[in-house]
């Protein structure tokens, strides 16, 4: 959709351009890095490139699989603490990271494409949300860890540069 269409669309059509462009840009964050830049720690907590992807994949998963749909974290398989949804584990790739968030924006997409913005889901552990509500959450998160990514990236490439 060109930006001028995007100006003219309907609320939900805007917001949804915009998690695809936030989507696009947390995938974009580890191209052309190797396995050692993706996991390179930068910053005191335990913050990486392919961390941040790992963890974004887990806020989609808890937004759209656990609130919208309403399966539980254990039914799901996810760890239950932001925290945890950083770490990295030996098997953890490039590869094996982005096909999972590739998945988890396929599934997200699949859960809120019947639903109206003002449709109301019930499987937020703080209470009911709207679906509406839901998006701009996830898009706020999306957007906060855009930014972390790209610094952090400039960062691993910088790092590259030096040496």
């Amino acid at each position: 959709m060109a930006g001028s269409e995007i100006l003219l669309a309907d609320g939900r059509t805007q917001i949804e351009a915009f998690l695809e462009e936030y989507r696009a840009t947390v995938e974009a964050t580890l191209d052309g890095l190797t396995e050692e830049q993706a996991r390179a720690r930068l910053v005191p907590s335990s913050t990486t490139l392919l961390g941040l992807v790992k963890h974004v994949t887990w806020m989609q998963r808890i937004w759209f699989e656990e609130c919208v749909a309403g399966r539980s974290r254990q039914d799901l398989g996810l760890v239950q603490s932001p925290e945890q949804s950083f770490r990295l584990h030996p098997d953890d790739t490039i590869a094996t990271v982005l096909a999972a968030y590739r998945e988890a924006c396929v599934t997200a997409r699949a859960a809120a494409a019947d639903l109206a913005l003002d449709a109301v889901v019930t499987g937020h552990r703080g209470g009911p949300r709207t679906l509406g509500w839901v998006y701009l959450q996830v898009l706020r998160e999306l957007a906060h860890h855009c930014g972390h990514a790209d610094i952090l990236r400039e960062q691993v490439l910088e790092g590259e540069r030096g040496r």
